[in-house]
Parts: C-alpha cells; structure tokens; sequence
C-alpha cells in the first residue's frame, strides 16, 4: 500500500496497541503521583511543600521538551523517538521504584518527564502514518478516548495499588508494560520520512527557557508568590520569545513552528484547545472542593461524582473522531464545547442542596460536550499540516494541552485567592467563560478553509 494510505489488519492494530500503551503510562504517571504524595512525604522524610516536586518535576520536563522532541521525530523518524522515549520512561519507572530520597526521587521523575514527553511529542504523528487517511478521525478519536481512560482512572489505579502495595510500585508496574510495548513496537511501527533540516540546538535552548520560566511565571502567580518572582520570570519569557522568534522567521521548518501557525485553520485549533483545557482544567480542580467543602460529599463521593464526565468523553470521542472523517472540525467543535459552556453554566445554576442525580446528569453533559469537541479538533491541528510538518504539530497538540491544563489551575488558585469562600463557583464560572470562547474561536474556521489540495479543505472547506 503507498505510505499515504497508512497500515492495514493486524499490522495497524499492533501499531495502534504499542502506541496505547506508551500513552496511558505517560498520561497515568502525571496523575497517580498527586494521591501518593502524602505517603511518599512520609516514606522519605520530606515536608509536604517539598513533595511536591515530585508533581512539578515531571510535568515541568514534559513541557519544555515536547517541541524540541517533536523536532527531532520530523528529523530522525518517529518511531526511532518514540522508542527513545518508551526505553527512557521504563527505565526512569524502574528507577523511581528504586528511590530512597526525594531528591533523588525528583531528579529521576525529570528524566521520566523527558521519556514521557518523547512519547507524547510523536503520538499523535505516529497515528497519521499508522491510520488510512480516509480514517484519520477515527484514529485520533481512539487517542483521545484511551487519553481520556488514562485520565479517569489515574485516581482510581493509584489508590488500587497503594491500598496493597508501597508506594514504589506505583512506578514498577510501568516496567513490564514498558517492555511488552517496546518489543511490539520492534515489530510494527512504520518508517516514516525524514527532514532534511538539522536539529537547532540554540532554538531548543530559548524553548526551554521560554517554556519553563512561562511554567513557573504562572505556577508563582497562582500560588500568592511575590510579586517580583512571576515579574522577573515573565521579562524572561519575553526575552527568550523574541530572540526565539528572530532565529525561526524565515526557517523552512523552526522548531517553534510559526510556518503552521500562518495557517488560520491550524492557529485556530490550538487556540481552541488551548481554551478549552483551560475551562476543563478550571472545572476539574475546582469541583472537588466544591463537592467537599460546600455541599459537604466525602472523598469517596467526590470521585463519583467526577466520574460522570471523563466516562463520557470517553463514549462521545470515538463517535466525533468518525464524525471528523465526514464534517469540519469548526461545526463539531463548536457545537461540542458549546454544550460544555452550557453543562458548567448547568453546574453553576444548581441549588442549595442538589441531588447526586442533580449533579451527575450535568457532569455527563459537560463530559459530552468536551468529548465531540477533542477528536475534530485534533484531526484538524494534525491534517492542517503538511505530511512532512506532523512533528510539529504534533508536539504542539500536546503543548496547548499543558499549557491549557497549567492556566487552568493557577485561575483556580486566583480565583480561591479573590473570591474566598466563592471562590468554587467563580472559577466554575470562568470554566464556562472559557468553553463559550473556545467554541466561538472554533467556529471560525468555517471561515477559514484548510490550505488547497488537503482533504480537510476538500471535505470541510
């Protein structure tokens, strides 16, 4: 078959299983670490505020990394990327496993960071070459449904394990499943081409810098910092930014891929997955203290009460990855992150004293809503883009994800910070907000159509 049309039978399904595979470990590590905090704080004798580098660690390392990986995939092939980082991300689990301090612990959870993030950065470039083209929607709609799995039961699995086992084997279990996903990958991911371009050492630098201090400008802002650390971070980042910005104008294929961004159906959709991230990040961290603190529900009915949503997202990305393979990703998107704004606006309208029942039939609805919007979204970031650009916009589909999910969370902590006891439903309101402007950025590209000659211009144009 020509390499456009993708894998066929039980060569694409071993392509699709490996690649799985390496994407629930690396989305399910940057979840069960947040429940076992509190032990791993006791095991190894650390404050709690210290602990929490085992969180930021990771993430920090997978942020500031995805488009210099992504860079490398279009330069040395993806799947040698992807290996590199499955080989990284077994290893650093094993390791972790084996750690008895917490700086230890945090240095190796970078490094984890940096095999999740060869994972993530290629994932969804991988899918384009393993998928027919005619069923590209369908094999980003599976990544999102198994992403969003992942994500569900981050909380669950780790407390799984941890009511039987130490906290170390929250990251041995990585360990065979790394193995088995390296060995099919051995076997069944495709070749893909590969950039003539060199790798840009400088603009890999003035990413990280741009990124990381970015990370840390928001996280001080939301924590109540003071005022001259977030200040003098983001004086960094307009720094970085604009020398990075004068090194990539006029580069064939930049690292940072501003090529793709004069692309209004590409710019468009990471913009909206950037507020749509955001307003699911605002609702999901904000909801449990409301459950808790307001209506007064325990842990244990917390988590079902949040179970609702990524459940259904989990049925609806499937049905609008098949959907993106027929109708544009403006219409889709914007009617499903419409029905978002309206199921938070739901959530918001809620009396005094709800009922489970109350609560859980607007959750299923903001989890409809944010599901149809994912896959034509991200069938949209990956098809706007030339065959031989998939990197970078791979990696920058994962990056609006993280920095979505990153201002999130610091507009929760303003919003406890401003608000004080309101402070749950003002970021609720904000989440609503935000999924309104998502919606209407995405149906903007029904005036915007995809660049001549691409299926997404000829289907949704």
């Amino acid at each position: 078959m020509p390499e456009e049309d993708g894998l066929h039978g039980a060569a694409r399904r071993l392509a699709l299983a490996t690649v799985f595979m390496a994407i629930t470990m690396a989305v399910l590590d940057g979840a069960i670490a947040n429940v076992a905090l509190p032990t791993i704080a006791r095991d190894v004798h650390a404050s709690p505020a210290a602990s929490i580098w085992v969180v930021n660690a990771y993430q920090l390392a997978v942020t500031i990394s995805l488009l210099p990986f992504a860079s490398l995939g279009e330069i040395y092939g993806y799947r040698r990327v992807y290996q590199a980082g499955l080989f990284v991300f077994t290893l650093s689990s094993l390791l972790c496993a084996l750690s008895t301090s917490l700086p230890m612990l945090a240095a190796v959870r970078v490094l984890q960071g940096f095999g999740a993030s060869g994972i993530m950065s290629v994932n969804a470039a991988l899918v384009r070459f393993i998928m027919p083209q005619r069923q590209l929607g369908r094999g980003i709609g599976m990544n999102a449904l198994v992403v969003a799995v992942a994500s569900a039961v981050g909380p669950t699995v780790a407390s799984g394990i941890l009511s039987v086992a130490a906290w170390p084997w929250l990251f041995a279990v990585n360990v065979p499943i790394g193995i088995a996903a390296q060995l099919i990958a051995l076997v069944s991911l495709p070749a893909t081409p590969r950039a003539p371009h060199r790798f840009d050492w400088p603009a890999a630098a003035l990413i990280t810098a741009t990124f990381g201090l970015l990370v840390v400008a928001i996280d001080s802002f939301g924590h109540g910092e003071n005022v001259a650390l977030p200040a003098a971070a983001l004086v960094g980042v307009v720094l970085a930014t604009v020398l990075l910005v004068r090194r990539t104008l006029g580069q064939a294929a930049p690292m940072l891929p501003l090529d793709l961004y004069r692309r209004p159906i590409f710019a468009l959709s990471s913009a909206t997955a950037i507020c749509s991230f955001t307003a699911q990040s605002l609702a999901y961290v904000s909801l449990p203290f409301y459950f808790q603190d307001v209506l007064g529900r325990s842990q244990v009915a917390t988590g079902f009460l949040m179970t609702p949503w990524p459940l259904t997202v989990a049925v609806a990305a499937p049905i609008a990855g098949r959907l993106a393979d027929r109708y544009s990703a403006g219409i889709l998107g914007g009617i499903g992150l419409a029905i978002l704004a309206v199921g938070l606006g739901l959530v918001v309208l809620l009396p005094a004293h709800p009922t489970d029942f109350g609560i859980a039939w607007r959750m299923t609805v903001c989890g409809a809503g944010f599901g149809f919007f994912q896959s034509p979204n991200g069938k949209a970031l990956i098809e706007s883009a030339p065959r031989e650009r998939t990197g970078g916009a791979s990696g920058i589909m994962s990056t609006s994800r993280l920095l979505g999910q990153t201002m999130g969370a610091t507009l929760v902590a303003l919003a406890f910070g401003l608000a004080g006891a309101n402070g749950t439903m003002t970021a609720i309101v904000m989440a609503a907000g935000f999924s309104a402007l998502a919606s209407a950025v995405s149906t903007l590209r029904l005036l915007n159509p995809a660049p001549a000659g691409s299926r997404l211009s000829r289907r949704s144009g």
